[in-house]
């Protein structure tokens, strides 16, 4: 952490706010508003792992996404090397695409059924032109080699894959841009476990390689751990907390950041049946009508009065470890 400290931020993101309008009922008749992210700052260190974790429709993926420009914020900064992406357009923002690539959950709904995984590699390298039409083809070769997939997978289509295959395929396709940030979005969830200790693995080879940087998005806190230099937390489309990763598994300030590590199972099974779990109650909230205060409060155990109606203020609580949560403020409880 300290050596990330001495360095510029890769990327800052500042007030990143994104809503959908949508219509609702039977005819559409109403309009109402999905609060998808709400004022998210954060920034990611070259060389680094940020994982992003959460419930389902916390709203990491639209993070993701919309840091990329896949969706375009509704408010909000996205600074790339000190340029703010948010209000280009197309044109201006195609020579960073080449710079800020995704691996998606489903490699096979990204890969063309039609192209062979030879041609689906070599597209972003002809269309960037990133190498002479006579020296496509072994460096397609070469990407195969560093995805540990072997060269007469060029001639192979999509469907003669398995998942795990073409996950390497898909992963292939963002190092042909030569990127510089990757969005591995859920990159591993829709894999056997032996494959994704694999697909790990391998990220974490191609990032000492290649010197890349990582928004990892998922929902296993186990390979979350493994896999991390930083983590943040997210609840109803805003971050709950921030940490670099040990101290955010060992001393986690935020009770729901408690309650997501408490449902990790441990090794031990003495450990495991003796310990307690922090199991929450109710629902997420809606995203279309979000909770005044803290949003976390509907579902909290510690909630206060205060909590009910005040948004906690995004604070560092000590050097690199960020929350949002009054019962905080003195440190933890």
């Amino acid at each position: 952490m300290n050596a990330l400290a001495k360095t510029e931020p890769l990327l800052q993101i500042e007030g990143l706010t994104k809503h959908f309008h949508v219509r609702l009922g039977a005819f559409g008749e109403r309009e109402a508003v999905v609060h998808a992210l709400d004022d998210v700052s954060f920034d990611i260190m070259p060389g680094e792992t940020l994982s992003v974790v959460g419930e389902s429709g916390c709203g990491k993926s639209t993070a993701g996404f919309t840091i990329l420009q896949l969706h375009r914020p509704t408010a909000g900064r996205i600074r790339y090397q000190g340029r703010n992406l948010a209000g280009l357009d197309e044109k201006a923002l195609r020579p960073y695409r080449r710079e800020l690539q995704i691996i998606f959950q489903d490699p096979y709904s990204t890969l063309n059924p039609r192209m062979t995984i030879g041609e689906a590699i070599a597209e972003p390298i002809l269309f960037h032109k990133l190498a002479p039409k006579g020296e496509v083809k072994s460096r397609v070769e070469r990407l195969l080699a560093d995805v540990g997939l072997p060269v007469r997978f060029a001639m192979r289509y999509p469907h003669e894959l398995s998942g795990g295959q073409r996950q390497r395929v898909a992963i292939a396709r963002a190092l042909a841009c030569e990127p510089k940030f990757i969005v591995c979005d859920e990159a591993i969830s829709a894999l056997d476990v032996s494959i994704q200790a694999q697909i790990i693995n391998l990220l974490l080879e191609l990032q000492r390689k290649y010197g890349l940087t990582y928004l990892f998005i998922a929902h296993d806190l186990a390979v979350v751990r493994h896999i991390s230099t930083r983590v943040a937390v997210m609840y109803l489309g805003r971050v709950a907390e921030l940490a670099p990763r040990d101290r955010l598994f060992g001393s986690p300030l935020h009770p729901y950041t408690r309650a997501l590590l408490s449902a990790v199972p441990e090794a031990d099974p003495a450990y495991e049946r003796k310990r307690q779990r922090q199991i929450l109650q109710g629902d997420v909230p809606s995203p279309m009508a979000p909770p005044a205060g803290c949003r976390f409060h509907t579902r909290c155990p510690l909630a206060t009065d205060r909590c009910r109606v005040e948004m906690p203020v995004w604070r560092e609580a000590s050097p690199g470890h960020h929350v949002a949560c009054h019962l905080a403020e003195g440190g933890g409880e």
